[in-house]
């Protein structure tokens, strides 16, 4: 069965956002942050666009949330929008609100953390880098409370 990982677009954020992600989650980066200017090729690239992160990871559980930066000298940018949410089940209810105040802080909190109909609990919010997050905990997920 193939695996998933949601790999997210920056505007030159990737780095701070991910040490701030990496101080909810804890761990390392997988091989470090690797930039734009250590790739060949990039001699012409500005200093600030050598200086944006070509890719980043960082482990979350079993999974990897991985970014990089949009080179705008390239052409590229970005539009942010609340396509693409990442979701994630901690294994407590005391961990879900650990992560839902941690990363929600200087955003925009959609739905409060709160027991729902369909049994879970349940939370939604854009973090302060534009990124969409679902918390949600299931009691009946295999998790002991």
């Amino acid at each position: 069965m193939p695996k998933l990982n949601p790999y997210l677009n920056f505007d030159g954020q990737a780095e701070e956002a991910f040490t701030f992600y990496k101080s909810v989650f804890g761990g390392d980066f997988v091989g470090g942050v690797m930039k734009m200017g250590n790739a060949p090729g990039t001699e012409h690239l500005s200093d600030n666009d050598k200086n944006r992160v070509m890719h980043i990871a960082l482990p979350i559980g079993k999974d990897l949330l991985m970014a990089s930066d949009i080179v705008p000298s390239m052409g590229q940018t970005l539009d942010q929008g609340n396509g693409n949410y990442i979701s994630v089940f901690p294994e407590s209810r005391e961990e879900a609100d650990r992560i839902f105040n941690a990363l929600s802080v200087g955003g925009h909190i959609e739905m409060p953390m709160e027991d729902q109909f369909w049994g879970d609990y349940f939370g939604s919010f854009i973090d302060r880098y534009g990124v969409c997050w679902m918390i949600n905990y299931s009691k009946d997920a295999g998790y002991e409370s």
